[in-house]
This record gives structure tokens, sequence and C-alpha cells, in this order.
């Protein structure tokens, strides 16, 4: 879904880039079918999933973002990071979000055809993980995992963060 601009070019610091994208791109077909089939059967527990956030422009990203930062759990979880606001903007290519560390800044595609893609939580919260990580820590390891998976557990729901896990782990992903 994401790739950070300064890890293309050392693919080998960022191993788990295509397999967390494979994760990513299966929960949310899961999570674009909800709204139909509601209740899923993963991993042998069968999960009432919770709606996923959509938005309507970036204007309303950049506030579920400041929201997200503002969490009394997300300041304790990370006080290095998550004071430092981050600033949304768009971003001209159509395949790939990003988030730019030294400026703090998400950059999402408002357009894929007719569809805008990027404008949905799981997306918008992959960008907050990076933001939420050592800047050292500029890939997709498991620290990384980690985080993505914490957010979802605490902001979407247990649910969202189990179906993630068990895609990271068919995936073959690494989880701290």
């Amino acid at each position: 879904m994401t790739e950070h601009p300064s890890t293309a070019p050392n693919r080998a610091r960022d191993s788990q880039r295509v397999a967390l994208y494979a994760a990513e791109d299966q929960v949310a077909r899961i999570l674009d079918r909800s709204a139909e089939f509601p209740v899923v059967e993963v991993a042998g527990s069968r999960l009432t999933l919770p709606p996923e956030r959509h938005f309507a422009d970036l204007g309303s990203v950049q506030a579920y973002i400041d929201a997200v930062l503002a969490l009394r759990w997300v300041r304790d979880r990370w006080p290095q990071t998550a004071g430092r606001a981050v600033t949304v903007r768009e971003r001209r290519s159509a395949s790939r979000a990003h988030y730019e560390p030294d400026t703090a800044t998400v950059a999402l595609p408002l357009h894929r055809g007719n569809r805008a893609w990027a404008l949905r939580e799981l997306v918008v919260l992959h960008e907050i993980a990076h933001h939420l990580g050592d800047p050292a820590d500029v890939g997709h390891g498991a620290a990384f995992a980690g985080r993505l998976v914490e957010l979802l557990d605490g902001i979407v729901g247990p649910e969202a963060a189990l179906l993630m896990r068990v895609a990271m782990a068919d995936q073959g992903v690494a989880v701290a």
C-alpha cells in the first residue's frame, strides 16, 4: 500500500515490505466486503468486523490523524513521536501513499481511476505507524508491523487487529 521514499534505494533494509503489503491488501479486501458479510471466520474464531472509516478529503484525513495522535494512550505509548504534528498532502502518483519523516508529512494519492483508494483508515493508520516509529527505523520490519497491529487494536478494534495478525502470519511477516 505504501512506500517509504528513503527505503526505495535499499530494499535489503525493508525485506518485509512486499509481504506486509500483501497482508494489508488481504485485510482491505475483507474489510471492503464487511458491509455485506460482517461476520467472518478467522483462525477458528468468528469475528464481527468493525466498520472501517473512509475519508472524504485530505481535510478529514488531517482531522483523523490529529485525533489519533491526541489520544492519551497513543501519547503514552509513543511519547517521542506522537507529540510531533503531521501534515497531510496530496501525492501526484496514484499507486502509493507514503510518509516523509523529515517533514512529518503523509502524502496520499486522491484518485486511482474513479476511486480514492488511499482515503481509508487502513492506509492512514499505516502511515501513522511510520510516524510513530524511531526515525532511524524506516522500513516495514517487525517493530513497524507491531505498531500497525497495536493501532488497529486500539482504534479500529481487536477484531481488525486479529485479522491483520493472521494475514501477516500467512504472509510470513514478523511482528514485534
